[in-house]
């Protein structure tokens, strides 16, 4: 079952004509939603493209059971709108996906924006036309387009590895990929299933099945570090509270180090007691959210000490619920990197299913998966896994894979896809050099990528951008750049930042790691949000240095 197969660069005939538009968006997920609304609102003709039949991007692709939020209702929110933030009441703090994707789909409507968006379609190729400075645009299905800004909202999480192992099309049962997983919904109950992965989604997907399955065996190869998440309803009054914090909850968001209403606080590491150290981390824990990451102390991304000591009060917490069992321990808890190097999920009773009799793990650093079979998964020991229905939970091309999956050519034929296998590079993750006005979100080497309350930072990019375009368009100018100069600049600044961090010294897709061949370089900025942003907003002041318009 490979439903991600790329579809061939499809050159239309000479004599199709073209439609033309001032701006092409790809997407149709919580950037690219804003960033329609936002090129409409400044008069220009614009469409969005998305291959999926409705809204919602991530919350359209990703159903899989137990699929949610983790970060919390009142802060993954669009903030142009004060009406809108207030309009809408999610029913708890965690919302699960059904209720993001009305959500989405309840701005769109509110919007109007969804005449304007062409859905079941594909972008296939844009080649940059340096004559006419636009953008020649393809879909799958051959039509040809012309834009002058080509915007891409793709999403960093977009890209499933769904063709990973041999053999796949050979299984008798089916398989499911958790970020391409149907509409309809799928029968657990007294079926024996398997679960590769155990990330932020195998650990949503395992801990919801868990209660309806015959069996479960999940193979684990990267124990994740967790966190029991705190998901408490929200009532009408709830969110009349929240609402008359808008104004300050939309400052806040901006500010601090990962775009969320919580931050590192809590004073330096080394000014407090090993007691009150403790109390900070007991409180963190108690809040059930991310908070305990990106919001106790900064010195664990830095100092291996303190990387170790939060990494064992996390590790004390998983032993308690896992009875002290110490194959499982072994196996589930880690110990060869420390806590918020890796992505940390929210968890809901997680831990617990390993010690239901009817789940059975299997240690795929010990036995690597060789081969799915007509049966069932083989492993390298020779052992078949006999299952029913294997869930495919092993992850993405994150941050770089959706854009180096439609052949993008700039100037001199140069081509996206070729240059980001050799080495990933952006200038801010807005724009990449040697593609005049093509500009990024969600792309490597901003916040956006990762370490970031996605609809902070994809909201704040699609603003800059939207600025960026009026301002050239004021100027009379047609083409926007960044400079070889300035993306060399940001490279460097970014690497920089990367390195003096523990994050850099460990395997994962922030990596890259997760993808063969693929270049290593941290793929999210880790310089915070707060100074990303007020770095942003003093490019806008000054007239865009660093961004050749012409």
């Amino acid at each position: 079952m490979n439903t991600t197969a790329l579809a061939p660069s499809v050159a239309p005939p000479a004599s199709t004509p073209a439609t033309q538009y001032d701006a092409v968006v790809i997407g149709a997920g919580v950037a690219g939603l804003y960033q329609l609304h936002r090129l409409r609102e400044m008069g220009m003709t614009v469409r969005a493209y998305d291959a999926a039949s409705g809204v919602g991007g991530t919350w359209y692709w990703n159903r899989y059971p137990g699929a949610r939020f983790d970060s919390q209702a009142e802060i993954y929110q669009y903030w142009f709108s004060e009406e809108l933030y207030k309009s809408w009441q999610p029913s708890e703090r965690f919302p699960a996906q059904p209720e993001t994707e009305r959500w989405l789909n309840y701005v769109a409507d509110k919007l109007d924006l969804k005449k304007d968006i062409q859905f079941n379609t594909r972008i296939a190729s844009a080649h940059y036309d340096e004559a006419q400075n636009r953008w020649n645009i393809t879909t799958s299905q051959g039509e040809h387009i012309q834009a002058q800004f080509l915007i891409a909202c793709c999403g960093m999480l977009s890209t499933p590895l769904s063709d990973r192992f041999p053999g796949q099309a050979n299984f008798k049962g089916q398989i499911y990929h958790t970020g391409l997983w149907p509409k309809t919904p799928v029968d657990f109950k007294g079926k024996r299933v398997a679960v590769i992965g155990t990330g932020a989604t195998g650990i949503q997907v395992i801990q919801t099945i868990a209660p309806e399955v015959g069996s479960l065996k999940i193979f684990v190869r990267t124990p994740q570090y967790v966190i029991p998440m705190q998901n408490p309803k929200y009532s009408a009054e709830d969110w009349a509270r929240w609402g008359a914090q808008f104004h300050q909850l939309k400052k806040r968001v901006r500010e601090t180090f990962a775009g969320f209403d919580y931050d590192f606080d809590a004073g330096p590491w080394a000014d407090k007691t090993p007691e009150e150290r403790t109390a900070v981390l007991e409180k963190l824990w108690a809040d059930g959210s991310l908070a305990l990451w990106l919001a106790s102390f900064p010195e664990m991304f830095f100092d291996e000490a303190v990387s170790e000591e939060v990494s064992e009060f996390v590790r004390v917490k998983m032993r308690e619920r896992l009875k002290h069992n110490p194959d499982l321990c072994k196996l589930l808890i880690p110990t060869d990197y420390g806590f918020g190097t890796h992505r940390v999920p929210l968890e809901n009773k997680y831990l617990e299913v390993y010690l239901q009799p009817n789940v059975e793990t299997v240690d795929c650093k010990q036995t690597p998966i060789e081969r799915i079979v007509p049966e069932g998964i083989q492993t390298a020991d020779g052992q078949v896994h006999e299952v029913d229905i294997i869930v495919m939970a092993v992850g993405f091309d994150a941050g770089s894979g959706a854009l180096s999956r439609i052949d993008i050519r700039g100037r001199d034929g140069r081509s996206l896809k070729d240059q980001w296998s050799q080495e990933i590079r952006t200038a801010m993750g807005l724009q990449v050099h040697g593609y005049p006005n093509l500009f990024t979100t969600g792309a490597p080497l901003a916040p956006s990528a990762a370490l970031c309350n996605m609809t902070t930072c994809l909201q704040q990019q699609v603003d800059w951008i939207s600025d960026c375009i009026a301002h050239a368009r004021q100027q009379g100018k047609t083409v926007v750049e960044a400079t070889k100069a300035f993306e060399d600049a940001w490279v460097q600044h970014h690497d920089e930042t990367a390195a003096k961090t523990l994050v850099v010294k460990t395997d994962s897709w922030y990596m890259g790691s997760n993808v063969d061949g693929k270049p290593r370089r941290l793929l999210s900025y880790i310089g915070g949000v707060g100074n990303y942003h007020a770095k942003c907003d003093e490019l806008a002041r000054t007239g865009y240095p660093g961004f050749d318009m012409r």
